[in-house]
């Protein structure tokens, strides 16, 4: 018997709760909330939407998440960057507080990857190869970002590339299925959600951005300083909130009523977030704070689009 095989016969089983861990369902209003603004502005410029075309794109949508989190995970943990002094819950570190075969991870995440091309297979036979493409392109960067010796989350590219690939390019890919028709357009009307879900990256980085500096990564807070990377973020929160308002008057106008009461229900949401200092001891609530405020500023963006709604929609 090899050393390698006496290894493995010492890993545990790996369960189907590990493998919901891994998946991070906290992260999936991050691929759920722009394929909702999609299916919203189908329904605003197209006479009919198709309700089963919409839940196949959530669920390739949530699959390509789930997968980004997976190899995430799995690249972290062998490249030694997860540690259990990282201060996170135990669901968001399966590999770091349980005795598994880390490529049983990598095995998943490429599960994910698969089951979301099987799937895309129906979308492209309804939709033709444009959805084919922009699918690519976006697994290209699902792998990259977490594979390779430099992976774009190591770099200051991280928020930008991850807010365009789920925030825009989801948008861009299921608007064009449910309509027929590809629409730049759709990238400015995704901007919130660009940068919802580029605020989720540099919420963490920021809290982890001395750990980051001392193994030698250049995420945007490394580079930038925790003063100014402090500074980047809450600018960031209010273009996010002025984004959705400017959106809705220029193309949603009957959705302006929505805006008051998002204001309302977000704003304690935002005060806390802005009153986290986003340093290691508060990463966990941080991380939380950041995805219950993607979740309703996107879900009342979402309702402010839909407001303005004519089309039927069908099986």
């Amino acid at each position: 018997m090899t050393e390698m095989e006496s290894r493995q016969e010492r890993f545990d089983a790996f369960t189907v709760r590990m493998a919901i861990q891994l998946a991070a369902p906290h992260t999936w209003p991050a691929a759920i909330l722009p394929c909702l603004i999609a299916v919203c502005a189908a329904s605003v410029f197209s006479e009919a939407v198709s309700i089963s075309l919409a839940i196949v794109l959530l669920a390739i949508c949530i699959l390509m998440q789930s997968a980004v989190n997976t190899f995430n995970d799995y690249y972290d943990f062998v490249k030694g960057t997860d540690s259990l002094d990282d201060n996170v819950e135990k669901s968001d570190a399966t590999l770091v507080y349980n005795n598994v075969n880390p490529r049983t991870a990598r095995n998943l995440a490429l599960g994910f990857l698969a089951a979301a091309f099987v799937l895309g297979v129906y979308v492209i036979y309804y939709a033709g190869w444009i959805p084919l493409v922009i699918g690519i392109i976006g697994a290209f960067f699902v792998v990259v970002y977490s594979a390779g010796k430099t992976p774009i989350s190591y770099l200051p590219l991280g928020e930008a590339v991850s807010g365009i690939v789920m925030g825009g390019l989801i948008p861009l890919a299921c608007y064009q299925v449910l309509t027929g028709r590809l629409d730049f357009a759709v990238l400015l009307w995704a901007a919130p959600e660009m940068i919802g879900v580029g605020l989720i990256m540099l919420t963490n980085n920021t809290c982890d951005r001395e750990k980051d500096v001392e193994s030698g990564r250049k995420t945007l807070p490394c580079l930038l300083g925790r003063n100014r990377a402090l500074k980047l973020y809450h600018a960031a929160l209010v273009v996010w909130v002025c984004a959705i308002a400017a959106l809705c008057a220029l193309f949603f106008g009957r959705g302006l009523i929505i805006i008051p009461f998002m204001l309302l229900a977000s704003y304690p949401l935002l005060k806390a977030l802005f009153a986290n200092p986003l340093v290691p001891a508060s990463r966990i609530g941080a991380m939380a704070q950041i995805c219950n405020v993607n979740i309703a500023l996107g879900a009342f963006y979402a309702a402010a689009i839909m407001a303005n709604s004519t089309a039927a929609f069908v099986l």
